[in-house]
């Protein structure tokens, strides 16, 4: 376990003879993920306390049945206030406060209490370690992690522990009292799109946002929140309001540097992607990695739009510098992105590699791209186009692909073909095509 800073203040240490979990959660309407909420923390917590803030499924019924400790807490439109009353109910010395759709893993779960176990036995961290900071991966519709964020969900049950802010509340402890693992990490799954509009949170969280500007109208990190909230609304009005948002929020100062970050990647991307304003996705690009070297996503972004430009050899370095970062560092800053989805950084070092006419980096970055989603068929397109071009033998074309694709899948093998199609090696695809013909016969 690595320490973000040691506090010289002496902290009391728990008085009790164990180490004792209170797992808290408040939930409504959660008949879908409450089961597993209570389950991941079945072996390690000496009690799981639901508060029910009006759920009208089938949530408070199955709670009960799995021995939760069930309290209910009328609703007034703010999440610290119904989470503390959840604090005010736990007996534990330590308590892991996740939402109904955040879970930890059975072996993360384990990892965790073995953590607080170690951490009682130290005097130094017993004094001066009041909160854990881990990962949190948030998974997409289909349960693939799409971003990485750091949060606090696990922390000393004393006085000073509760949270404020009516909405994206906070655990309100010392910074120099928080401790970073890298070994446990939560999942979550409620900002899926899917899930975030069954359950109606895009809009709650839109209305409430909105009456806390009303009274700070100047919070950067309220307009962030707000604008991640209306994209999840996703209509023309909602993004056009979160884009001016963002710009407020990278533009103006006072804004929080995870925030800011978040801002830029999000600005950077839509501009990428819209053909006439790249000069402004490279302005924000400078900017950004100027304000955040070590981000690797923001170096990728960058990386991304040198290559739209042609400048494949400057996009290739930075690159480079983000697959370094990527692969040798457990430290990655402020990144969100490529921790989760490392395979955009290989395919834009594979478009990179071809621009460049380096063709030994291209058969390593589209083997790699392709490794982890065989299905990129620009990607296969490319490679072969390059390798076709210099006339390599169609055996050793496909030695090269048998990498990642078997030959003796029929699957495996139209998508060879239909990427010899896209690049134009027709007579290569009708000898795959040939192939997989000969062989159903």
């Amino acid at each position: 376990m690595s320490n973000k800073k040691k506090n010289k203040k002496r902290h009391p240490g728990p008085t009790q003879a164990s180490v004792k979990l209170s797992q808290c959660m408040i939930v409504k309407n959660e008949e879908k993920n409450i089961e597993r909420a209570l389950s991941w923390a079945k072996g390690i917590a000496f009690e799981q306390i639901v508060v029910d803030t009006g759920s009208t499924d089938r949530t408070v019924e199955i709670a009960e049945k799995m021995g939760a400790k069930v309290y209910r807490f009328e609703w007034i439109d703010d999440f610290s206030a119904a989470k503390n009353f959840a604090i005010e109910k736990a007996s534990g010395n330590w308590i892991a406060m996740l939402d109904a759709d955040e879970y930890f893993s059975k072996e993360d779960a384990k990892t965790l209490y073995s953590y607080l176990r170690k951490i009682k036995a130290d005097p130094d961290l017993r004094d001066n370690c009041l909160v854990l900071n881990t990962p949190l991966v948030n998974l997409d519709d289909n349960g693939r992690p799409v971003s990485v964020y750091d949060q606090e969900r696990v922390f000393r049950n004393i006085p000073s522990a509760r949270y404020k802010g009516k909405i994206h509340e906070i655990i309100d402890l010392p910074p120099e009292s928080v401790f970073r693992t890298d070994d446990i990490t939560v999942m979550h799954t409620g900002y899926a799109s899917a899930a975030f509009k069954e359950t109606e949170k895009a809009a709650r969280n839109i209305a409430l946002l909105r009456e806390e500007i009303k009274e700070r109208p100047d919070d950067l990190k309220l307009k962030s929140f707000l604008a991640d909230a209306l994209i999840v609304e996703g209509d023309e009005q909602s993004l056009a309001e979160a884009e001016k948002l963002y710009y407020d929020v990278v533009s103006l100062p006072g804004a929080y540097a995870i925030q800011k970050a978040g801002a830029y990647k999000y600005l950077i991307e839509k501009y990428i992607n819209s053909g006439n304003r790249l000069p402004e996705a490279e302005s924000l690009s400078l900017k950004a990695v100027s304000e955040f070297p070590q981000d690797i996503d923001l170096e990728y972004f960058l990386g991304a739009v040198l290559n739209r430009k042609g400048d494949f050899k400057s996009a290739m370095k930075r690159l480079k510098e983000c697959e370094t970062k990527l692969l040798g560092s457990k430290s990655l800053d402020s990144a969100t992105i490529l921790p989760a989805k490392p395979g955009l950084l290989f395919f834009e070092l594979t478009a990179a590699a071809q621009g460049m006419g380096d063709l030994t980096e291209l058969v390593k970055y589209a083997t790699m791209t392709l490794s982890i989603d065989k299905t990129q068929t620009r990607v296969l397109a490319s490679y072969l186009s390059e390798l076709i071009k210099i006339n390599t033998p169609e055996e050793e074309v496909m030695e090269l692909l048998s990498k990642v694709y078997d030959p003796g899948d029929t699957g495996d093998l139209l998508l060879i073909a239909r990427a010899a199609k896209e690049c134009g090696a027709l007579e290569f695809a009708k000898g795959i095509l040939a192939l997989q013909a000969k062989r159903d016969a």
